[in-house]
Formats: C-alpha cells, structure tokens, sequence
C-alpha cells in the first residue's frame, strides 16, 4: 500500500514519513527539487519529484506508483505570503487541492488534507470540529476552500486541523522555539505578541495522529493539537527558562505593534476530545515538548 505524501520535504512531511517507514509503510514521499530527506537507504522508502500544481506531472507519478492513500501536506503556510500574493496561494492552496483530488478519484485513494486553525475568526478559542468557520485572513481563506472541495471527494475523506506546529528543526528550517533560541543566544532583544492564544501542537504528535488516521482507516474532520493553553509571548518565556537564557530580551507585546499584512485570528486553540475518543490521541505535555525539541 503506497502512501503519497506531499510536501515531504517540508517540517511535517519530515516526520511523517520517519514515522511511515518506522511501521513499515511504503512511502511515496514527493517535493519540488531534489530529495532532502535522510531515509534513502529505506527499501520502503522512493522520492518522486513532483510539482503538485503540474497536472501532468502529478498524474504522471500517480500512474506510476498508484497510491492508496495521500497525506496533502504542501502548501503556502505563511500569512504573510499568502496575503502579498493572492494568486500564488489560491493556486498552490485551492486549486491544486481540487488538482489532487480528480487524480486521485482515478485510483479511489483515500485523502488526507493538512488544515489550520486559522480557518476560524478566533473570536472564541478552543474550537471543535462543528464550530462555524470564518477565516479573518487569505491564508485561512485559501485552506477553507480547499476544505469544501475535499468534503466533495467522493471516496474516504479526512480533514486534520492543527495549530502552530513546533518542535525539533530539520536542517535549515525553524519553528517559534528554535528562533527564540537563536535571538537570546545572540543578545537580540525579541518582540513577542501576548494577546493570541494558541494550543501549541509537538511535530512528532500530529505525525503520530495521521499515521493512527491511515491505520484505522478514519475518516472526517479532526482538531490535532497541544492541550497547553499558551500564548507566544508565554512560549518564548518558557523557552528562556528551559535554556537558562537571559528572559529580560524578550518583549511582550501586542499584535498592534506590528504592521503584518495579514491579520491573525487571536484565540485560536483546540477541544481535542474527538482525536481522543476515535484515535486514542494523547498529546505530550509543552513542557515535555521543550525536552525533545532541544535534547539531543
């Protein structure tokens, strides 16, 4: 059973496939550019370069090795970027969902889409999977769409939010910690917001949930996240204690302070009861999270 995943290169594509490989799935893992991952010598294990907003290209690898399931975890995760290029995010977050999709009815594989919490307008915090969705940013809008178009697939379907992923970097990438990090050994002064709220999600959890989903052959929508409560701001404080590094450089501040071209959602957060009744999902603490993203 093949199992494609998109954005293999990327921070939880990393993960996933080590988890894949580790119960001894085949893994079609596919990214645009040569294979960046560590797990060629794995028999289980085959990169196909594959630009999923090229129809003939995805069709082309889908011919060849027929998945049974797709994890579609590519996209344009940043704000910002999606914001600056409208065109650009629809494209590589909507369309290219929809792309997939019509691929993927010709082998009736199952399909599991990587959302975000910021589908939601953050006016409430600590959102189940029925709560009403209404995006305050074109990121959120662009991953909602593509949300409508999988509810329309019309074989095994799953939907699997989360909130700001952090943990332990691949080589050359960061995540919310390791910056933290990285400005206080520097002596720089870090401004962090206070006033967003987040259910901080360990890498290695959300990886360990999807994995469970293709096991259990699940389908529908699922929250997947930490079940701290904590804002950045808190976050980066925690990290200063953990590291023993010089708290007094990180700056609490307000999402005013910043002019962002996209606004975020400000109590985001997730009720995981559904993960833990349906897929025995049980997330390690933050402060655990802490030890595995820094030890060694």
């Amino acid at each position: 059973m093949n199992i494609l995943i998109t954005g293999a290169s990327g921070f939880l594509g990393y993960y996933l496939c080590g988890q894949l490989l580790n119960r001894d799935y085949a893994v079609v893992a596919t990214g645009r550019g040569i294979c960046r991952l560590p797990y060629t010598n794995n028999n289980n294990f085959v990169y196909a370069e594959m630009d999923f907003t090229d129809q003939e290209a995805v069709k082309n690898v889908f011919r060849e090795h027929r998945p049974a399931v797709i994890v579609h975890a590519g996209a344009i995760s940043k704000p910002d970027e999606c914001e600056l290029d409208r065109s650009a995010a629809y494209k590589i977050n909507t369309e290219a969902t929809g792309a997939l999709l019509s691929e993927a009815a010709e082998y009736k594989s199952s399909f599991i889409y990587i959302s975000t919490d910021f589908v939601f307008d953050g006016e409430k915090g600590m959102y189940t999977e029925e709560d009403i969705t209404r995006p305050v940013n074109f990121y959120g809008q662009t991953k909602l769409e593509a949300e409508k178009i999988v509810k329309q697939y019309q074989y095994s379907w799953s939907i699997v939010r989360t909130v700001l992923v952090y943990g332990k970097p691949m080589a050359g990438r960061s995540n919310i910690l390791t910056i933290v990090k990285e400005k206080l050994e520097r002596g720089e002064e870090y401004k962090v917001v206070d006033d967003q709220v987040r259910t901080p999600t360990y890498v290695e959890d959300l990886a360990t949930a999807i994995v469970s989903m293709i096991k259990n052959k699940t389908s529908g929508i699922f929250h997947i996240s930490g079940e701290d409560v904590l804002t950045p701001y808190e976050m980066a404080c925690k990290v200063a204690d953990y590291l023993c590094l010089n708290k007094e450089l990180i700056k609490r501040v307000t999402a005013d302070t910043f002019s962002q071209p996209a606004k975020r959602p400000p109590r985001t957060g997730f009720n995981i009861d559904k993960a833990r009744r349906e897929l025995s999902f049980c997330p390690i603490s933050f402060s655990e999270g802490l030890k595995k993203t820094f030890g060694d």
